[in-house]
């Protein structure tokens, strides 16, 4: 499954699929040079199951350590994760 990630100048997402139509999508905004808020995530019907949500959260958490950056979970599928796995708690702010 392949992750694209689009970025403006405060916003950024992760998406599967087309950017004009995504499958799979993860949205964060940017606070200021060592924040990343993950504030929604949202999978179609059609990907349910296959793991796209985590597949989205990956690429998320990786941008972050290059970055050197933390994430603030604000959505509940984020936040869950960051609870279950503690391998990507380096990231958590």
């Amino acid at each position: 499954m392949e992750v694209h990630i689009e970025e403006s100048d405060t916003k950024g997402r992760a998406f599967v699929g087309s950017s004009d139509g995504p499958q799979a999508e993860m949205t964060y905004s940017r606070a200021g040079d060592a924040l990343l808020i993950i504030d929604h995530t949202e999978v179609d019907d059609s990907l349910r199951g296959t793991g796209a949500g985590r597949f989205l959260l990956d690429s998320v958490v990786a941008l972050a350590r290059e970055r050197g950056v933390k994430i603030l979970p604000l959505c509940p599928f984020a936040r869950s994760q960051f609870e279950k796995d503690a391998s990507i708690r380096d990231v958590l702010r």
